[in-house]
């Protein structure tokens, strides 16, 4: 608790500079600390609507802008979508009064930031950037 009101003093006080793991390629998925494991079925399902909570935890997904590189590469890691295809099934989910799309944001520390200061909020990051202490519930 100590950790994330020090986290948000700092970002309110001009940001954070992440320090990160040094490890290989993939990519993670990370959560708020409370968040719980899951698998691959669970992602896809989070990130295209059809479950709102990871065992009776609210869940909130969380996505960086479109043309990322890091958003491509968990789209098509995770998901196995392209951008095209993911943008293509929000566009008729939310025509037809299904849900909107996750939140997404303009950077990386930006999304980093929201997820150590909001409860069950869940994003991904490059493996070799896992901020120190991160909350790791998949990994590709």
């Amino acid at each position: 608790m100590l950790r994330v009101l020090f986290l948000l003093l700092i970002s309110l006080l001009g940001g954070v500079s992440w320090p990160v793991m040094a490890e290989g390629g993939g990519i993670a998925v990370i959560a708020h600390p409370a968040m719980p494991k899951v698998d691959q079925q669970t992602l896809q399902r989070l990130y295209t609507g059809r479950v709102v909570s990871i065992n009776q935890q609210s869940a909130l997904p969380l996505n960086l802008a479109p043309g990322d590189p890091i958003r491509k590469q968990f789209l098509e890691s995770v998901l196995g979508q392209t951008e095209e295809q993911y943008v293509g099934y929000w566009l008729v989910r939310r025509y037809v009064g299904k849900g909107a799309p996750p939140q997404e944001f303009g950077s990386l520390d930006e999304m980093l930031n929201f997820i150590a200061t909001t409860p069950g909020s869940v994003g991904y990051v490059p493996v070799a950037k896992i901020p120190l202490g991160a909350n790791v519930i998949f990994r590709r």
